[in-house]
């Protein structure tokens, strides 16, 4: 994959996000870890196809899409403030399905590229090689 010098690129899956900056060229990413700004976990909508009740407890799965939701509303604020030179989101299969339910016209523009893998936790060189392989 592509990535040009500056992009951001997120990794998450419902509970983390994770973001980077590529400092690297484009066949060589170099990723450098930059603060992630809170995420908002009130936006429940995420999960409106969930039921939940004490015969159904889905609250996890709901609280998960509503994290995945505030992402979304994150990189949307960033991508329409003009913030972001370029997107990779690299998500846990289920929270990419979520993040794409709610992304902005503009934040698609930015976006440079998607893998579906839960890469949460790992180290920059194993998310660096990921991308390099997709």
């Amino acid at each position: 994959m592509q990535i040009p010098k500056g992009a951001t690129i997120a990794v998450a899956d419902g509970q983390k996000l994770s973001m980077f900056r590529n400092t690297g060229g484009p066949d060589a990413p170099k990723l450098q870890a930059i603060d992630a700004p809170a995420v908002s976990t009130t936006n429940r909508s995420g999960g409106a196809g969930h039921s939940s009740s004490a015969a159904n407890p889905q609250d996890a799965q709901v609280d998960e899409d509503g994290f995945a939701a505030g992402i979304a509303e994150l990189l949307n604020a960033q991508a329409t403030s003009g913030k972001l030179e370029g997107l990779v989101v690299v998500a846990a299969p289920r929270t990419l399905g979520e993040l794409r339910k709610h992304y902005h016209p503009k934040l698609k523009e930015k976006l440079v590229g998607e893998v579906s893998k839960d890469l949460t936790g790992q180290t920059s060189e194993d998310i660096e090689r990921a991308l390099q392989a997709a």
